[in-house]
């Protein structure tokens, strides 16, 4: 049975209900060691992490693997730095561990105080540690260097080359994701599992709530009622923002508006869209804001030049919002038939295929009906139970 080192660092996400120290040993105790059919613990460090893709894959895999364990009969525990949001799910505790948080919580703290086998769901884990399996989402370090900062591309090219030398179990979230990571990190195949990310969760956001969207499509000006087109990406070089920039002012020019939503992040390299006159950059918004602007969009642009999986494509289908795509990576085995698909370099296919979809609303209409079938291809739910079937075996 793994065992939890204890020390004076160690406590519950709840500490106040905690009347002495010995009664928060033995709670630490019975929820790090109780687990029946699945003995495992997750690196919660996603939980102390503004949500992007790579930590929303985590929280949901997480909370369905909650509901698949529950079935199961079992159960796993959560460890994570004192700063994690507390998911509060009913099998899987969270036990917030050490004094220090970040890179160092993850490569010594974690591996200090847990022994046994761990899931790990955001691209890093214990570099030394044999017993645990990792989901490395991309490998856009080698294939698109330049999107990130220096200090990261380093730690993540020596990080990950001792973790998939190490590790048990290697998976991700994509076919053509696993052939890259396949080749740069000369790995076997074989030895990575694909599994995708989800979409349930985009069909649990209320647009009612939305307290920014509704206020930003009504100030954009011009003619009452103007379709838009909406975008989501950081300024990441590799998610191509500068397409959108560039076919802005012709769309414009046919009557339909842009929206780009997204921020960015330390460790994207930064590239700033040149022509902005005809976007409206809106930022980071949350998940209500988002599917008000997904449900009256004219469509996605989604024409990233790479990407492990891309979320935005199938949380637009899942909210009968229309895609036009980027037919590189893996965007064509995540759109199937379901999207519309250009080039990454050919903003005139780009503007073809919006001015299509407002003249003909049938072909629009048909588009979202093919989304809807294809979202099905993918679910938490079922990715959730194939990491509960690793975890056991």
């Amino acid at each position: 049975m793994p065992t939890l080192r204890l020390s004076d660092e160690v406590l519950i996400a709840r500490p106040d209900k905690i009347s002495s120290r010995l009664e928060l040993r033995e709670i630490c105790i019975q929820k790090a060691t109780t687990m029946s059919n699945v003995e495992f613990a997750v690196n919660g460090r996603f939980l102390t992490q503004d949500t992007t893709g790579v930590q929303r894959y985590a929280r949901n895999v997480v909370l369905h693997l909650d509901q698949v364990l529950k079935a199961r009969s079992a159960s796993a525990t959560i460890f994570a730095p004192q700063t994690a949001f507390d998911p509060e799910l009913e099998q899987m505790p969270l036990v917030k561990i050490g004094r220090v948080a970040g890179h160092a919580w993850e490569q010594f703290v974690l591996p200090m105080r847990w022994d046994g086998h761990l899931l790990n769901l955001c691209n890093t884990a214990p570099a030394l540690k044999t017993k645990q399996v990792v989901c490395i989402h991309d490998a856009n370090v080698y294939i698109k260097p330049e999107s990130y900062s220096l200090s990261f591309k380093a730690y993540y090219k020596i990080l990950q080359s001792l973790i998939v030398r190490g590790s048990a179990k290697i998976t991700t979230v994509s076919s053509n994701s696993a052939a890259q990571i396949a080749k740069h990190l000369s790995l076997d195949y074989s030895r990575i599992n694909v599994l995708p990310n989800g979409h349930e969760h985009a069909l649990e956001w209320k647009p009612e709530l939305a307290l920014v969207a509704p206020s930003i499509i009504a100030g954009r000006g011009g003619e009452a009622g103007r379709p838009f087109v909406l975008a989501i990406g950081s300024q990441a070089e590799h998610k191509n923002m500068k397409l959108v920039t560039e076919i802005a002012p012709k769309l414009c020019e046919l009557g339909i508006d842009t929206i780009i939503a997204g921020g960015s992040a330390s460790i994207f390299s930064n590239h700033i869209p040149t022509n902005t006159k005809s976007v409206s950059f809106i930022g980071r918004i949350d998940d209500n804001d988002l599917a008000f602007l997904m449900d009256r969009a004219l469509c996605l642009l989604f024409p990233s030049w790479t990407e492990g999986f891309g979320l935005p494509i199938v949380e637009a289908m899942a909210r009968n919002c229309p895609v036009v795509s980027s037919d590189r990576a893996s965007m064509p085995e995540i759109c199937g038939q379901a999207a519309l698909m250009a080039a990454p370099d050919d903003p005139s296919k780009w503007v073809e295929h919006v001015s299509m979809l407002a003249e003909y609303p049938d072909r629009r209409n048909e588009l979202i009906l093919f989304g809807q079938e294809r979202v099905k291809k993918f679910s938490w739910h079922r990715t959730a139970d194939a990491y509960a079937d690793l975890m056991q075996n």
